[in-house]
C-alpha cells in the first residue's frame, strides 16, 4: 500500500507518467499498472489524463493531500523503530522561517554535521504560517518559527530571543542626524514590509501598534533578502533582525536609528506536533536550544 500511495504522490507531482517512472526508476507500464490497482481500491478515478498532461481531479486533491500525510506518518514510523538499536543518523525535514533558516540555521546544521555526519537534513524555508502548516500536515519533522506563535494542535517551545531595529541606507534624511527619531517621522516614511503570514510582518505591525503610528505607505516585499537591497537602495526602511543585517552594518551599507521603544524583541520558537521524537531529531534540538548566540552589534556576546 505504501508503494501506491508512493507512486501516486510522485504521478500528481510530476504530472507526467514517462517524468514519474523515471523519478521511480520503473518502467512507465509499472507506473501505469500501479496507479490502476490503486484506482480501483479507492473505487474512483483520481487523475485525469490527456496527451499532455496528468491531473488531479477533485476525488484525486482529497487523496493526494491525505496519501502526503500517510506517507510522513509511515516514514516517521521507520525512523522511530530504527532508532531503538540505531546510532543517530538518517534524514530530519526542518522548517524554518525566512530569518531563521536564512540566518541562524546554516551553522546549527554546519556544527550538527561535523558531530553527526550520518545525520541528512532537508531543509524547506518559508513564512511562520506556512511552516506550521507543513508541520500540521506531517511533511516536516520540526519547524522554527518567529513571533508570538499560537497554535492549539503543535507543540510550542520558545527557547531564543531576538531582537529587531529600525534600518535605512545611510543617505536616507532620518539617517543623517544623530538624535533620536520621533514616531511621527517614522509614520511619513516609506516602509517596506513583508507578507501577511511572516512573522516580521507581524512583528512590524505590532511595532507600529507600540509606537502609535500608521504609515501612509507600504511595499510589500516577499523575502528579507529582497527587502533588504530594497532598503540599501534608498527606497524605504524597515524593521528587520538583528541576525539579518549584521553583514550590511559591518559593510556600512545600512544604519539602524535611534527610536524610543527599540529595538522590539521576538521569540524564536520550536514547533513540532508528536513528543515522538528520533535520535536525529532529538539531537538537532539540543543544538538548537544550546546555540542561542547573539549577533555582536553592540558589544553584545556572540
Amino acid at each position: 500500500m505504501d508503494q501506491q500511495l508512493h507512486v501516486f504522490v510522485t504521478v500528481a507531482e510530476k504530472e507526467n507518467f514517462s517524468r514519474a517512472a523515471e523519478e521511480l526508476h520503473m518502467t512507465q507500464p509499472a507506473v501505469s499498472q500501479y496507479i490502476q490497482a490503486f484506482e480501483r481500491e479507492i473505487g474512483t478515478r483520481l487523475l485525469e489524463r490527456s496527451n499532455k498532461y496528468v491531473r488531479l481531479n477533485k476525488a484525486g486533491e482529497i487523496v493526494y493531500h491525505h496519501a502526503k500525510e500517510i506517507l510522513g506518518l509511515y516514514t516517521k514510523m521507520q525512523r522511530l523503530v530504527d532508532d531503538v538499536t540505531n546510532k543517530t543518523s538518517g534524514p530530519i525535514n526542518i522548517g524554518a522561517s525566512y530569518t531563521f533558516g536564512e540566518y541562524v540555521l546554516p551553522h546549527i546544521i554546519a556544527k550538527m554535521l561535523d558531530q553527526f555526519p550520518l545525520v541528512n537534513p532537508s531543509i524547506t524555508i518559508g513564512n511562520t504560517r506556512e511552516i506550521a502548516e507543513l508541520v500540521l500536515g506531517h511533511q516536516m519533522d520540526v519547524g522554527i518559527v518567529e513571533g508570538d506563535f499560537k497554535s492549539n494542535k503543535l507543540m510550542i517551545e520558545p527557547f531564543a530571543k531576538d531582537a529587531m531595529y529600525i534600518v535605512m541606507a545611510p543617505g536616507h534624511p532620518l539617517a543623517r542626524t544623530d538624535r533620536k527619531i520621533e514616531a511621527h517621522e517614522l509614520e511619513e516614511a516609506t516602509w517596506i514590509v513583508r507578507e501577511n503570514g511572516s512573522g516580521t510582518r507581524d512583528a512590524t505591525e505590532e511595532m507600529f501598534r507600540l509606537l502609535g503610528i500608521r504609515p501612509g505607505k507600504m511595499m510589500e516585499f516577499g523575502s528579507i533578502q529582497l527587502i533588504k537591497e530594497s532598503v540599501e537602495a534608498g527606497l524605504g526602511i524597515s524593521l528587520l533582525s538583528e541576525w539579518a543585517i549584521r553583514k550590511e552594518l559591518s559593510m556600512e551599507a545600512l544604519k539602524i536609528v535611534q527610536v524610543d521603544g527599540l529595538p522590539f524583541t521576538r521569540e524564536f520558537s520550536i514547533v513540532t506536533l508528536s513528543p515522538y521524537k528520533t535520535k536525529a531529531l532529538d539531537t538537532f534540538l539540543e543544538l538548537v536550544r544550546e546555540n542561542k548566540m547573539q549577533p555582536n552589534l553592540f558589544g553584545g556576546r556572540e
